[in-house]
């Protein structure tokens, strides 16, 4: 007897249009752009019609702003619809079904580190199992030979699950699931699997990269000895100075991927370590002005909106994501078409000193440079003071802390990112196996 899964992921089931754009797999990166432009164009029309037609939510939202499926002709056409947002997506866990509840078969919860009530990100499985057979070969160039350590969360986020499939079924690479922290998957174990089974793909997060590589320490393993290809970060925004840094202690190719658990792959970084190509085939990408919704151009930066083109059954249109980053209208060197994106922090998460914005990747890109100061630290803002930063941070190892280093290194901060600050300088601060929170309110 078939079973209930087995009749979820045939064929026939899908929008008719993918036969002519999926085989076995679809690989937006070597595809003509004139062709993709056409895949994006039938998607999100597809999208927009089921959303209109079988979710109360959408079609609401559609009628409020006297829009129609039939008026959706072209991408550009996008900024007729309506915006979407996370306060929006908090109300009801089930806002966004265009199909039955028993049709889900995959539930995601956000990690909440915007605040706030949890988003729930629902998935039926012939669409969870189409999203996978969207491979990125220059973007991810993972083979058949490669041991990937997947070191980010599997429980309840996307993160682990969503690049685990990736590897494993989009590759056909051998996948360790080694998650990030826990009961069970602690760093210190995970650095044992890595001495036994020595992988040649990571992918993690910055902070928790840094958590690996002190276990390590522990037990006395180069990481630089392990024959890895490449290293993977997602899951938080780090700064090329950061960067840096990682790909001096585990001696590999550090690049960045960006998604959400709302849309999964947003983006991933190429060889060139300049901006995320973004994931065409799986996502539509705005930026807007934050205040007034208008689309803005290449170059100027605002909030990133989205729009995912393999929802069919649980659509998501033109998502407020509060991330802040901007397209970049050059071609990139490595030759691949796909748009790039560079990020720019989020909303939540801007400093600001005497009435001026800051992103917290910049000032960390600053940071990390200054030789003395450690992998752990916190931008600290205090209600009232805008006027100086204060900088609570480690000292790096054989570095002695002293009230004449504090004035030093904020004499060099203040210098090179033209920031006043003073710094705390602290023996050890917390280790988390949660996301790093970069900026702390006291």
């Amino acid at each position: 007897m078939t079973s209930r899964f087995e009749n979820r992921i045939r064929e026939e089931t899908l929008p008719p249009f993918l036969k002519r754009y999926f085989s076995q797999s679809f690989c937006p990166d070597e595809m003509p752009p004139a062709k993709l432009a056409e895949f994006q164009k039938e998607a999100l029309q597809e999208v927009v019609s089921r959303a209109y037609n079988n979710s109360p939510f959408y079609r609401q939202k559609m009628i409020q702003k006297g829009v129609k499926p039939e008026d959706i002709k072209n991408v550009s056409d996008l900024a007729k619809l309506p915006f979407t947002t996370k306060d929006e997506l908090r109300r009801d866990p089930w806002t966004l079904l265009a199909c039955d509840k028993e049709d889900v078969s995959l539930i995601h919860v956000s990690t909440g580190t915007t605040g706030g009530k949890p988003i729930y990100t629902m998935h039926t499985w012939k669409e969870y199992y189409l999203h996978h057979r969207i491979i990125y070969p220059r973007l991810y160039p993972v083979t058949q030979d490669d041991i990937c350590f997947v070191a980010l969360p599997y429980e309840m986020s996307s993160a682990g699950l969503s690049l685990h499939n990736k590897f494993m079924t989009g590759h056909q690479a051998a996948v360790v699931p080694v998650g990030k922290g826990g009961a069970y998957s602690t760093p210190e174990k995970t650095v044992k699997l890595m001495a036994d089974l020595k992988p040649t793909i990571i992918t993690t997060s910055p902070s928790y990269a840094i958590t690996l590589a002190e276990a390590a320490a522990e037990i006395s393993l180069d990481l630089t000895s392990l024959p890895l290809k490449k290293m993977w970060l997602a899951g938080e925004g780090c700064s090329p100075a950061f960067r840096k840094r990682l790909e001096k202690i585990w001696g590999t190719s550090v690049r960045f991927s960006f998604g959400t658990t709302e849309s999964s792959i947003i983006g991933v970084e190429c060889e060139a370590q300049n901006g995320y190509h973004l994931a065409l085939g799986n996502v539509l990408v705005e930026v807007v002005d934050p205040r007034t919704g208008k689309v803005l151009e290449p170059g100027e930066t605002g909030e990133i909106v989205l729009t995912c083109l393999l929802r069919f059954d649980i659509p998501l249109l033109r998502y407020r994501t509060q991330d802040i980053g901007c397209f970049d209208p050059k071609p990139c060197s490595c030759g691949l078409h796909l748009q790039r994106l560079h990020l720019r922090g989020r909303m939540v998460d801007q400093i600001i000193l005497k009435g001026k914005g800051y992103s917290p990747y910049y000032l960390e890109n600053f940071l990390m440079q200054l030789p003395e100061v450690g992998n752990w630290y916190q931008f600290v803002v205090k209600p009232g003071n805008n006027e100086k930063l204060k900088i609570r941070c480690e000292v790096a190892a054989g570095v002695g802390p002293s009230s004449e280093l504090a004035a030093k290194l904020a004499a060099g901060m203040e210098t090179s990112a033209g920031v006043p600050c003073e710094f705390e300088l602290v023996e050890k601060l917390q280790r988390t196996n949660q996301k790093a929170v970069r900026v702390v309110h006291e």
